[in-house]
């Protein structure tokens, strides 16, 4: 019989104590999925999620109306201004009857709003009310997606302003055209038919799903600063549409059928307002960290903190990374990406990508392309890049952030035997990358060992 101190050694013990490709196909998979549902489960538990979730609550209401204000703007001359209503509607339908009227209430302050007559003060408040929503949102997406730079202010302008002008445009006409696609003479045609009509009517039972799969998808592709594959923004997508559609069945039954009734009369509309758009955003961010952990599985570990590799793994690691880049460089092909490093070492990504800022700021190498898809390449002549000055770089990192000579770290007998280990390494000095890369054959281990060359 399972008790609970044996379901938690599994889950903190023994589910990361085994290799999964020596295990049999259920066990390999009763293994992945532990191990997934427990770092899924520590993500909830460490509440940084949930706090970026009332963040965006909070920001969510005060961008709400004027974020709808500009859509309407920008969608009327398209005539599909119409279908916000509906769209809120479907939105707020988890609040039960008063959702309705809630929504009515949203329309009716945003056909007040005269964009025409704020004037210059007015309309840049109401730009940066909905430029704070994206914003907030890009942080919390980069938090999910360990990236620790935003996008450049020339990028934000651009991409903001689409998302903000053209981004309307295109969500509202796929709703509207979704939902007069029941009408099309063919699909009259089919759900006529014996056969195929229950079929289509299923499908379009679904066709719900589809949207809000499909809406949460392009949400993760775009706006982390980052390369988001699609399969993995899908199989993210896939859960959090999933999970946001039962969970609006559930809480359209429960809250807005007892808490609205029971407990805080009137005032219950606001309060589960704010509790459905919680929900909301919690689900959306919770499905990036799937879409994270499906892109990075070797981010799948027992502990969450960044990965710190060792002196001597950083050494190799570092070493290792160098020699992939100058190959690359050397032989004419495609330079190495950040993600292909990840997959080529099969090391956290956190770890590989400190390891390539070391090499960068040292200037062995250079980031070149786009910000969010950074290739590298060698920083000059790896003929002129010596395997100890590589060495070097890696074991000083860090150190520009103070300064060394305030330790009192001489001691005559650690400062002796520390020069002759230097001296006996300086041999790596006639050793480049270049001439690394050109004896390929043997592994970085032997060769450093066979160093030096003639």
């Amino acid at each position: 019989m399972l008790t609970p101190g044996m379901i938690r050694d599994f889950f903190l013990r023994e589910a990361w104590q085994v290799e999964p490709s020596t295990l049999s196909g259920p066990q390999r998979l009763l293994v992945r999925v532990a191990r997934v549902s427990f770092v899924l489960g520590r993500e909830v538990m460490l509440g940084e999620l949930t706090l970026r979730a009332m963040s965006l609550v909070y920001t969510t209401l005060l961008s709400l109306v004027p974020l709808l204000a500009v859509s309407f703007s920008v969608l009327k001359p398209f005539g599909v201004h119409n279908q916000i209503a509906p769209l809120l509607n479907q939105f707020l339908a988890p609040l039960g009857p008063k959702g309705l009227e809630l929504a009515s209430r949203i329309i009716g302050f945003v056909e007040n709003v005269r964009v025409g007559l704020l004037g210059a003060i007015g309309l840049l408040f109401l730009f940066y009310t909905v430029i704070t929503l994206i914003q907030k949102t890009e942080e919390s997406f980069n938090y999910v997606w360990r990236v620790r730079s935003p996008r450049p202010f020339s990028r934000r302008f651009s991409d903001y302003l689409s998302v903000i002008l053209i981004g309307p445009v295109l969500v509202f006409s796929a709703i509207a055209v979704t939902a007069s696609v029941m009408n099309f003479a063919v699909v009259q045609w089919l759900l006529q038919h014996e056969t195929i009509g229950p079929m289509v009517l299923s499908l379009g039972r679904l066709l719900p799903y589809a949207i809000v799969i499909g809406a949460f998808t392009f949400m993760y592709v775009f706006i982390p600063n980052t390369r988001v594959r699609w399969r993995s923004a899908l199989v993210g997508g896939t859960v959090a549409g999933m999970l946001w559609q039962t969970t609006g069945y559930v809480f359209a039954s429960f809250a807005a059928g007892s808490m609205q009734n029971v407990i805080y009369s009137s005032f219950a509309i606001v309060l589960l307002f704010m509790v459905w758009l919680y929900l909301s955003w919690f689900i959306l961010l919770f499905g990036s960290q799937v879409a994270y952990f499906h892109q990075h599985p070797q981010q799948i570990r027992l502990g969450r903190g960044r990965f710190i590799l060792s002196p001597r793994l950083s050494e190799q690691a570092g070493l290792t990374l160098m020699y992939l880049v100058t190959e690359r460089y050397m032989h004419g092909g495609e330079p190495w990406a950040t993600d292909g490093l990840v997959a080529r070492l099969k090391l956290p990504g956190d770890a590989v990508d400190d390891l390539l800022q070391v090499l960068v700021r040292g200037g062995l190498l250079v980031c070149a392309g786009p910000m969010d898809t950074p290739v590298f390449v060698p920083a000059r002549d790896p003929e002129s890049i010596a395997v100890q000055e590589i060495l070097q770089v890696v074991r000083s990192a860090g150190e520009e952030t103070y300064a060394a000579e305030a330790f009192q770290l001489d001691v005559g007998a650690v400062n002796q035997l520390l020069a002759q280990a230097r001296q006996a390494e300086s041999r790596l000095a006639a050793l480049s990358i270049k001439d690394l890369v050109r004896s390929g054959a043997l592994p970085v281990s032997a060769v450093i060992a066979a160093a030096p060359f003639p």
